[in-house]
């Protein structure tokens, strides 16, 4: 077992042996040998720079001196400067072992050591302190160190409670000791090194990354007939090292003949990157050639290299680089030859053909892996806890590596612990010495000024996504300046690429950023800001011009200041692209405007995006912006825009399903509209009022506010209001089985949408026009119109749109037996309702999905799907779905057998049709209740309901449910015994459904009581 003492004498030994085998035994000596030399030349860097702080060539020359007694090429200091200080001193190796022991050199007054100016002593402390700590750092697992880094691990930190210092002091002794002792012949010769492996020892905690490492393997594989470069790029602490050293072990085999791995010091904390020069310097000893027979200059370099490299299979790691330019040189010429590059920097200079990988993020599940793996008792703990640390953490492995060491640290504390100090101090926190912060800081710190200064200024920006114009307005800048600028970051590796022009920061860069832009002198962020908030308010407002379905009195106030450059929005399709791309930016501009209490900037801000609010939703989001909307307005006395907010409010809360709560802030509106004489604004809440109180059932008090509105738009010659009144009114007439003065109103508002050019208005009236058609049979012109009306949505890019055509067109196919197609349509309606939130439509998709597994022989699937429904209805209070769904799940359960409970259902829909006044749909209960009644045997039960869903199909005109009504009369008199009845009706229901193009027109036979629901 080590310990200081042995230590020391170990080291003795090995310059003893060096003394009597001169540098030949040591250069090709073990590999434990070769890697403590290189220990040893890092050290002599560190060394020099703490004696000389502060002159560079001096640290230099002093370096060169020290690191010369191990014949280890210094990486850190120029080659040539180091031939000049050798030529100078007439260097030998007994000549610079010499200086160390502070004796005169032939030629010279005072000995070298004396021309330093660094006693001995203070040579020694030094050189043994940093000697002990590169010890420490090359002891990895795996690694030719490791023994002896555990050992003198174990040794300084808890030996007989030696602290430290006095270890290394202690050391301090021992290397002066062995240096007295040390003799050598002068005449020492130079020795060749042919190194074959270099890499680093592998990573045993990585995790995934597999395409990443495909790509690469697929590179070794394509090496046959030429170099191959693959680059490995991003941000600090995404693992880059990790996975080429990874990478390279699993590819060992493919690359006999040499392995190599070199740091360029890129980004290394006191390390300038290491030059082309340098690296091709240590290259070249690396495969034997003498440092004195070195060529001059980097070409010459760079030819030796490839000649020496020439026919050979070699594996090159080039860790850490700063630039092409470093890298280019240093590429092998052998034809079998893979180079992996790691940078921080994106290096477009690289030879063509070059591979390019930027790594992301972990996903959570792999971060989660890395963490246990590096924190094994983690494994049991709570998964939301885990969850939210590596949320915490981004899902960077750096940052996950570091939490994973300090839970370990700290064997007390729980992983709850641990998340409340990451919130706390995520960027402060280190294991040992290393910090998130610090990382970050060398990435800073290679920026030019300008692009600092840059950086700094996006820390403002309260958003996670940037594009040019918004970079411009925060930086104070043009665009044109700040696309060149964000691009020279995403090189950088400080901005990750989200789409054209769009960049994006990792959680804990933009932490990072922001930290530095709030050391900022504060008028320089507070002026950013307000820059930043005057150009998103102005654009929205353009945005919101052209996407707005109301037309209001007075648009939003404009800010004080106008951007000096902003997009082109010249169409809605544009205009709704830019508002989706910064939605997110603009919310939390809203939220940045609240903290600074700037009431006017949070109701400005939103009345400007109300129109993506309510075509996107998710309208919870909708509801708490517009109702702090209408409390920064009462807090400024703007009664104006208290109303508007609350008329927005009232038509969300409607969206969303909340029909009772969006009247009490639409009548309040409306009651400030004609308190402020804003006909504009009474004319668009008695319309919002209307489609409220249909929703809810009361269709008079609907119809009363839609003609009040109607007439209010056509003495303002609001084209718009009028088209959306009458679209509303089509609504209320189809809903009272009033089919033909539903098809008239809704056409009306159809052509007024075309003749304005509203695409969002034409679409929805083709729509509602489509559910007349159905009722009616017209089942040709309801797909005509729903194809049409999608194409609408999907270019202009209609979300609500869509789900509302695909519902209906699932509606249709299913009563046209197009049972597949059916079910396609409202799956992707069910998608586009759970993305914005849009309950009520959820609601009905589901009630239609059980109408199609009705009919394809899945009545508890069915049933399943109808209560979801019926469980949404309920929740918001929507009597006509609850009293739908209750329908639907009665037929269900009837095809299931269950008649107790489907009873009890089709009765508790029939009376809630019934109170709503809906003839049409008490026809359809009426059909499933005389269904039940055949299903039962109760020929009498079934021949009553049946008759009178016949006469209400009729007064409504409702050849669907007539058709059923006549098909169901027939099996009841075919069950009585009077055939020719049961003939006469059953040609009759035929005749309709065949007319209408109705599923299984022609398979309603008499023998089979569930024919009598074609379909």
């Amino acid at each position: 077992m080590f310990v200081a003492d042995d230590l020391g004498a170990w080291l003795v030994g090995l310059l003893a042996d060096m003394g009597r085998k001169k540098l030949t035994t040591l250069i090709l000596g073990s590999e434990q040998e070769r890697a403590l030399r290189q220990a040893a030349t890092a050290a002599a860097l560190l060394t020099a720079r703490e004696l000389r702080p502060g002159d560079r060539a001096g640290a230099d020359e002093l370096a060169t001196v020290i690191s010369r007694v191990f014949r280890e090429p210094l990486q850190g200091v120029s080659a040539s400067a180091q031939a000049s200080l050798l030529e100078a001193l007439q260097v030998r190796t007994a000549e610079q072992l010499a200086v160390l022991l502070d004796t005169s050199m032939p030629g010279e007054d005072r000995s070298s050591a004396q021309a330093l100016g660094i006693p001995i002593a203070t040579l020694a402390d030094s050189l043994s302190r940093h000697l002990v700590r590169e010890i420490l750092n090359r002891g990895a697992r795996g690694g030719p160190l490791e023994p002896l880094a555990a050992q003198l691990n174990h040794d300084v930190t808890h030996l007989q409670g030696q602290r430290l210092e006095d270890a290394l002091g202690q050391l301090a002794g021992e290397v002066r000791a062995a240096v007295a002792k040390f003799d050598l012949p002068g005449d020492a010769a130079s020795a060749s090194l042919d190194v074959r492996f270099s890499l680093p020892p592998d990573v045993p905690d990585f995790v995934d990354r597999e395409e990443v490492l495909a790509a690469i393997a697929a590179e070794a594989r394509a090496t046959a007939g030429g170099v191959r470069i693959h680059a490995i790029g991003g941000m600090a602490g995404l693992g880059k090292t990790a996975l080429a050293v990874h990478a390279a072990h699993g590819l060992r085999e493919r690359f006999p003949d040499r392995q190599l791995f070199i740091d360029l010091h890129g980004h290394t904390p006191g390390e300038e990157p290491v030059t082309a020069e340098i690296a091709l310097a240590g290259l070249l000893t690396a495969t034997g050639v003498d440092a004195s027979s070195l060529p001059g200059d980097v070409p010459g370099m760079t030819a030796l290299w490839r000649d020496r490299t020439a026919g050979q299979r070699t594996l090159l790691v080039l860790d850490n680089a700063a630039s092409s330019t470093q890298v280019i040189p240093l590429v092998p010429s052998g034809p079998d030859s893979l180079v992996l590059v790691t940078s921080r920097r994106h290096l477009g200079d690289l030879p063509a053909g070059a591979a390019a990988a930027g790594l992301q993020v972990l996903s959570p599940a792999e971060a989660r892996e890395l963490f246990v793996r590096l924190a094994p008792r983690a494994a049991g703990d709570p998964a939301d806890a885990m969850a939210e640390l590596t949320e915490l953490a981004g899902c960077l492995p750096m940052a996950i590596s570091l939490l994973a060491r300090v839970y370990a640290r700290h064997p007390s504390w729980t992983l709850d612990d641990l998340v409340s100090e990451t919130k706390e101090r995520m960027m402060e926190m280190a294991a040992e010495s290393h910090t998130v912060a610090a990382s970050l800081e060398l990435s800073y710190r290679h920026l030019s000024p300008a692009q600092q200064q840059f950086f700094c200024r996006l820390g403002v920006h309260p958003g996670t996504s940037i594009d040019r114009y918004a970079a411009a307005a925060v930086t104070g800048t043009s665009v044109r300046e700040a696309r060149a600028q964000l691009d020279a970051l995403h090189s950088e590796g400080m901005l990750t690429e989200l789409g054209y022009s769009r960049y994006g920061m990792h959680d804990l860069i933009r932490r990072y950023a922001r930290d530095i832009a709030s050391d900022a002198p504060a008028g320089d962020s507070t002026q950013a800001l307000e820059r930043l908030l005057d150009y998103y308010q102005y654009t929205a407002t353009l945005s919101e011009d052209l996407l707005a379905r109301q037309t209001r009195t007075a648009r939003p106030p404009m800010p004080q200041t106008v951007p000096a450059e902003f997009p082109a929005l010249p169409d809605r399709s544009k205009a709704l692209a830019w508002a989706r791309a910064e939605r997110q930016n603009l919310m939390a501009c809203i939220d940045c405007a609240a903290r600074a209490a700037q009431p006017a900037r949070v109701v400005a801000l939103t009345a400007v995006i109300a129109a993506i609010m309510e075509t996107d939703g998710p309208w919870a989001d909708a509801v708490a912006r517009h109702t702090a909307a209408a409390a920064a307005a009462r807090s400024c006395g703007d009664d104006a825009a208290r109303a508007d907010a609350l008329s927005a409010l009232g038509a969300v809360l409607s969206l969303t399903g909340d029909n009772h709560g969006a009247v009490v802030p639409l009548t309040e509106a409306l009651g400030i509209y004609r308190d402020i004489a804003d006909v504009q604004g009474q004319g668009n809440a008695l319309h919002s009022l209307a489609d409220a109180l249909r929703t809810l059932g009361d269709q008079q008090a609907a119809t009363a506010n839609l003609t009040q509105a109607l007439d209010l738009f056509r003495a303002l010659g609001d084209r718009r209001g009028q088209a959306n009144a009458l679209l509303s009114s089509g609504i209320v007439l189809w809903m009272t089985a009033d089919n033909e003065g539903a098809a008239t109103a809704l056409s009306e508002a159809l052509g007024i949408y075309r003749a304005i050019g509203d695409q969002p208005g034409t679409a929805n009236a083709m729509i509602d026009l489509s559910a007349v058609w159905r009722r009616t049979g017209r089942y040709d012109r309801a797909l005509t119109d729903l194809t049409e009306a999608l194409e609408i949505c999907r270019a202009i890019g209609d979300r609500r749109g869509q789900a509302m055509a695909l519902l209906n067109l699932g509606n249709v196919r299913w009563r046209t037996g197009e049972y597949e197609g059916a079910g396609a349509a409202l799956a992707e309606a069910l998608d586009i309702c759970h993305a914005i939130g849009d309950r009520l439509f959820q609601a009905n998709v589901m009630n239609q999905l059980g109408n199609v597994q009705r009919r394809t022989a899945d009545p508890v699937g069915a049933a399943i799907s109808i209560r979801a429904a019926l469980s949404i209805f309920s929740e918001i209070g929507n009597r006509r779905g609850q009293a739908n769904s209750l329908s639907y799940l009665g037929g269900a359960l009837r095809q299931a057998g269950q008649y107790t409970a489907a009873s009890g259902a089709l009765d508790e829909a029939l009376t809630m049709f019934r109170d709503l006044g809906d003839g049409r749909c008490e026809a359809e209960v009426l059909n499933e209740i005389g269904a039940l009644g055949l299903a039962r045997g109760d020929l009498n039960t079934a021949g009553q309901s049946y008759t009178r869903a016949l006469d209400l199909a009729r007064q409504v005109a409702s050849p669907w449910e007539e058709a059923v009504a006549l098909a169901g009369l027939a099996h009841g008199a075919e069950g009585a015994g009077d055939v020719a009845d049961a003939s006469a009706r059953l040609q009759e229901a035929r005749k309709i459904f065949r007319q209408m193009g109705a599923a299984g027109a022609g398979t309603v036979e008499l023998g089979d009581p569930a024919s009598a629901a074609p379909g």
